[in-house]
């Protein structure tokens, strides 16, 4: 079948329900296509963010974290228990490693190292700081590097970092319960902290870019230098040459000793920045407040869910690097928030997505948009129950397998536990 014929065939089809008798229960869902329920099981299972290799380049494992019910910050004594999925073996799980280092919105950093097809990296702790763990599912060897990792370069030999303990006290559900509690006297904007680079193989840590450096940069609407500053959603560009974090800033901590605390204000001010690898060449790509999920277009174009300076009305984007140059892609077929992707071996012609929980029913739907024709496909949508909501909300975070034919999804659609899912893709990118 052609490929316009296939397209037009499941645009204009009626969504159907799905169940998945042999699991012991029913589950409905809205759904155009068939999937398979990858875990199961009274505790939970999620891969976390949708911007990693969850599936080595072979296709034939994916990885998977696993946890118990429970509906709070993890404490850090809480045991998440790092795990392996033969997918060419009726999807038979092994555990593979443990961990307390770990929040519910991306896990341990859990993901395949680029490029390799042995080597898979998690975060994890140690008595005295948070460290990364190498594993080789080969010879089961595991060794240790002095740093957490947040995202890794293209080729895998390096990763960027930041520091988890005060990433949860600003942004909690991103960072990881700290080791001796959040400090009473945090510094505001240090020196000596911000974002590091490491390398894989020596372990070599070097300071690139510090609190202190960003607090001085200018700003139009004012000078944030009074106020409590963090980094997170760093992400290298294709080449590895550069890469986009979300500078954030809040007049509050937000979170000690295991809980949040009472009366301390959620709002935030974000500013997208890149910069090369070593921290130079700093750019303000967008300081409307208001910038979120994004992904790299190739090494010079970040599509994004924002606001422009301009224009206050949020959309995704495509903005240019370096530039102030922009461009709108669908607010008719993309009109809300979600964790946007290209599917690998596309030429950054398709789009995996999805979005928050919509109306009543709270239905998370996914779906792919095809970017020169302007159509939508949509692959299921989702019910997230109301428990599950703030941080330890299930954002499905949908990704592909590193040859763009699978899409893997986290839901609580089935049974009310994060529970991970996988959906053949072939036929709609390929025809």
């Amino acid at each position: 079948m052609k490929r316009r014929k296939f397209m037009n065939r499941f645009l204009q089809a009626g969504t159907a329900s799905m169940m998945f008798p042999h699991l012991g229960r029913s589950a409905i869902f809205q759904s155009y296509f068939p999937i398979t329920q990858l875990t199961d099981g009274a505790k939970q299972h999620w891969f976390g963010y949708y911007d990693k290799w969850q599936v080595d380049p072979t296709g034939s494992y994916a990885l998977t974290n696993e946890v118990a019910l429970f509906f709070r910050s993890p404490r850090p004594e809480d045991m998440l228990s790092v795990g392996l999925i033969d997918l060419q073996n009726q999807n038979t799980p092994k555990e593979i490693g443990k961990t307390t280092a770990w929040g519910w919105q991306q896990g341990c950093m859990l993901q395949w190292i680029p490029g390799s097809k042995k080597e898979v990296i998690w975060n994890a702790r140690d008595e005295k700081k948070f460290v990364s763990k190498i594993y080789n599912i080969e010879t089961g060897e595991t060794r240790t590097l002095q740093r957490a990792v947040y995202t890794l370069s293209p080729d895998g030999s390096f990763a960027l970092s930041v520091n988890f303990e005060r990433l949860q006290a600003m942004r909690p559900g991103y960072g990881y319960a700290p080791i001796d509690g959040i400090p009473d006297n945090l510094e505001k904007a240090p020196s000596d902290d911000g974002i590091f680079k490491m390398d894989l193989n020596s372990g070599e840590i070097e300071l690139v870019i510090s609190y202190k450096q960003l607090s001085a940069l200018a700003r139009s609407s004012g000078s944030v230098a009074d106020v409590y500053h963090w980094c997170n959603h760093l992400l290298l560009s294709p080449s590895g040459k550069r890469f986009i974090f979300l500078y954030r800033t809040r007049p509050h901590v937000l979170f000690k000793d295991g809980t949040r605390i009472e009366g301390a204000s959620g709002r935030f001010s974000t500013r997208a920045i890149t910069a090369n690898v070593d921290g130079s060449d700093l750019y303000v790509l967008n300081d409307s407040g208001e910038f979120s999920h994004f992904i790299w277009k190739g090494d010079e174009v970040i599509t994004a869910w924002a606001a422009t300076e301009e224009n206050g009305e949020p959309a995704f984007y495509e903005f240019t690097d370096k530039s102030k140059r922009y461009q709108i892609l669908s607010k008719e077929h993309m009109p809300f928030n979600g964790h946007n992707t290209y599917v690998p071996n596309t030429n950054y012609e398709w789009i995996l997505n999805d979005t928050y929980p919509q109306g009543d029913e709270r239905l998370q739907e996914l779906y792919l948009f095809h970017v020169p024709t302007k159509k939508k496909v949509v692959l299921g949508k989702f019910h997230e129950p109301q428990k599950f909501t703030g941080e330890w909300r299930c954002d499905l975070h949908p990704r592909c397998d590193q040859e763009g034919k699978r899409v893997f999804f986290d839901s609580t659609h089935n049974g009310g536990r994060r529970q991970m899912y996988m959906m053949d893709i072939s036929k709609i990118i390929h025809g």
